[in-house]
């Protein structure tokens, strides 16, 4: 299938659980090991479902046991520190954090034999130069940032770490046999952290939000899984494409923006769609 439509499948799915995610620490105020549970525990019975369908392999070697050790770090970072910083940032703000990953992402995708592209190399200049835009943009709350620093360097971190562990050890895993163990194992060390009881005594509504966003969720990490086997740098546009389909939903929703934002967005836009298209 082509990446640029798998992209598109990813944006559509992710875009939907962003919506959730925010909800989930702002409005059900679930805390982060709560949050981590709900999101490793669903999400790991739900691509345990998936399996009948997929072509799946796991050699018995420590690289496959080492991939499920290090996506499982990636995955607690992730999500904690995902509930941390959505408290300072909106869901906008964060995917455009995320998008100071596209430089590093398309160099180690010249690392494994991609050729080094100077048009290329500039999409990503203006794709990260409209994401600054957005991030400075101004907004009524102030963002204290140094309450976050941290937090959003670990989950940028742990985003990249994420591809890089996939692509690297698919040679002796499949990625769903990396990350469903993985988030299996996440879910049972959250368990000696929260009950499950208690989260839905908690808020049971806000616990069936995050459960039933976990579906498309799931299917995007399917098929982001895939895009990462071609590209890392596609991988990591996936991020700023959700940012610019947050953007539209925005504006049809009549948000008003600042004139960076819309700078910004516009510069973003241009950014992935030619990088897409060489």
């Amino acid at each position: 299938m082509n990446v640029f439509a798998l992209m598109l499948g990813v944006t559509c799915c992710y875009t939907i659980t962003s919506f959730s995610d925010k909800y989930a620490v702002s409005k059900a105020k679930f805390s982060g090991d709560e949050f981590t549970f709900l999101m490793c525990s669903s999400l790991s019975v739900f691509t345990l479902l998936s399996l009948p369908f997929q072509n799946i392999y796991f050699t018995m070697t420590w690289q496959s046991f080492a991939a499920v050790l290090l996506i499982a770090v990636c995955k607690i970072f992730e999500f904690q520190m995902n509930a941390i910083v959505l408290r300072q940032l909106s869901a906008f703000e964060l995917k455009a954090w995320i998008g100071v990953t596209l430089f590093l992402s398309y160099l180690t995708d010249v690392a494994y034999g991609a050729e080094l592209s100077a048009l290329k190399l500039l999409c990503i200049a203006a794709t990260v130069i409209g994401l600054a835009l957005i991030v400075k943009s101004g907004r009524e709350k102030k963002i204290e940032y140094r309450k976050i620093a941290v937090p959003l360097l670990l989950y940028l971190a742990s985003k990249y770490g994420y591809g890089l562990i996939i692509k690297a050890f698919t040679p002796y895993a499949s990625p769903t046999m990396q990350f469903m163990p993985a988030l299996a194992l996440v879910a049972l060390i959250m368990l000696t952290r929260v009950s499950p009881i208690e989260i839905f005594k908690k808020n049971k509504m806000g616990a069936a939000n995050v459960i039933l966003a976990r579906i498309p969720n799931t299917v995007g990490m399917l098929m982001e899984n895939v895009i990462i086997s071609v590209s890392l740098a596609s991988y990591s546009f996936i991020q700023p494409m959700i940012l610019i389909s947050l953007f539209v939903i925005g504006i049809i929703r009549r948000e008003r923006y600042s004139a960076l934002n819309l700078a910004g967005s516009i510069i973003c836009i241009a950014g992935v769609v030619i990088f897409q298209l060489l």
